[in-house]
């Protein structure tokens, strides 16, 4: 882990006068499978490892990274650096960093297994299934990762940590306008459940051929959990005190106040059991924790790094971001309703599997758009009538929250393209949602 080259730039740069410094050590190894048209298209691997550097100095702050681990290296950085320090304007809002020394989970996700496996097999298998199930043809890709991260700080911080993670995306395509999307995450291979992931994109691929019809209006929605852990990563985002400060966050002075139905309570939690997000230690060495952002509908509070904390005298929420507090892995606590109990209460609404470009009007209200794809349905009387197409999402998500009437009782952790945080959640049932055309 170049433990000695980070206690190396450490050292030298305190010498160099540095007030507060972290090096962080970050090494991993990734293999993908890409697959198109029920074919393995592109198989590769790459070991990735990166020093970054945090100095502060008089208030003047810098993050920079190091890819080559030789002490020159190191040395011709923190010389640039200190050079670039003396040019720039002290910060405003930084208040330091930290103070350790910590005690840490001794739980690892690190599944040995993970290491140097074949995906291609769980591709071809995924190919398969979907081959079985009569699906015209398949996309996606497969990935695992090793990864290690090794902290060390000015302030008596010093962290480590290994993990491991498995990713599996496909889509299942009936014909060229007829498709399924589906993901599959996990800290586990034998907790990813791929099999089920590859039948449920046939299934929702056959049901959409035929999709002919536009439908505009007040619709009752059913998300299901890769489409909602979208809107989800719009609260996560918009909670980071951050987006508070660059008037960015729709929930800007809401604090204590209702912003969601009662139906609606949200963490972000890095310490759950196999979750992507999951970490020890924040970007500071400060152990994570369970954060309550919204409990029955009522905003709690924000997410903090040390520095945002002293502003606003509270606790760090361990969410260091050096410079923007950001979620680790984003929780909606389940609710009471099956899927067919879901199905059944609705009589005039629409079922949405997926969404993407996600796109918002204006941030600090909320007012956003985004395009559902991969399987839409129209439901009358709890029984889906025709697939749809060419719609549009134009609404709030402050409006969403308010409007969820059902939440199910099965969650599932989304990690996507759109959905870049790690996010555990039950499909849900949004009343009155605005669709229009496009």
């Amino acid at each position: 882990m170049n433990k000695d080259l980070a206690v190396y730039l450490l050292e030298k740069a305190q010498k160099k006068g540095a007030d507060d410094v972290v090096v962080q050590v970050v090494k991993s190894k990734k293999s993908q499978s890409k697959f198109a048209n029920s074919k393995i298209s592109a198989v590769k691997t790459w070991d990735s490892s990166d020093i970054v550097l945090f100095l502060a100095k008089d208030k003047k702050v810098l993050m920079t990274s190091l890819k080559k681990f030789t002490k020159s290296d190191a040395i011709a950085l923190l010389d640039r650096s200190f050079n670039f320090l003396k040019k720039i304007q002290p910060s405003t809002s930084y208040r330091g960093l930290a103070k350790g020394p910590f005690s840490y989970s001794k739980h690892e996700e690190y599944d040995q297994s993970i290491e140097g496996m074949n995906g291609n097999d769980i591709v071809k298998e995924g190919i398969d299934i979907c081959k079985e199930n009569k699906v015209r043809r398949t996309a996606g890709v497969f990935e695992d990762t090793v990864g290690e991260n090794y902290l060390l700080t000015s302030n008596n911080v010093e962290a480590y940590e290994r993990g491991t993670s498995v990713y599996y995306s496909v889509r299942a395509l009936a014909d060229k306008n007829s498709s399924g999307h589906t993901v599959a995450v996990s800290r586990n291979l034998n907790k990813l459940g791929f099999r089920d992931v590859a039948k449920r994109a046939c299934d929702i691929a056959k049901q959409s051929l035929g999709a002919k019809k536009r439908v505009s209006g007040k619709f009752d929605v059913i998300f299901e959990p890769l489409a909602w852990a979208n809107v989800l990563n719009t609260v996560g985002e918009s909670a980071s005190i951050f987006s508070v400060e660059a008037g960015l966050s729709f929930l800007e002075g809401k604090e204590g106040k209702e912003v969601g139905n009662d139906n609606v309570t949200l963490m972000d939690d890095a310490t759950m059991k196999n979750s992507f997000g999951y970490s020890i230690f924040d970007s500071e060495g400060v152990p994570t924790q369970n954060n309550l952002l919204i409990d029955k509908g009522i905003l709690k509070g924000f997410l903090h790094n040390t520095s945002s904390a002293e502003r606003y005298n509270v606790k760090t929420t361990a969410n260091a971001g050096l410079i923007s507090p950001d979620p680790h892995a984003l929780m909606m606590k389940e609710g009471k309703y099956s899927k067919d109990k879901m199905f059944a209460g609705i009589k005039n609404g629409i079922w949405i599997t997926n969404v993407w470009y996600t796109r918002f009007q204006n941030y600090s209200t909320g007012d956003f758009s985004t395009i559902p794809r991969d399987g839409i349905f129209l439901i009358e009387n709890g029984k889906i009538v025709r697939p749809l197409k060419e719609i549009r999402i134009t609404d709030n998500v402050l409006q969403l929250l308010k409007n969820v009437t059902q939440v199910g009782k099965d969650q599932e952790q989304i990690y996507s393209w759109e959905s870049g945080i790690p996010t555990f959640t039950p499909p849900v049932i949004v009343k009155d949602v605005n669709i229009t055309t496009h």
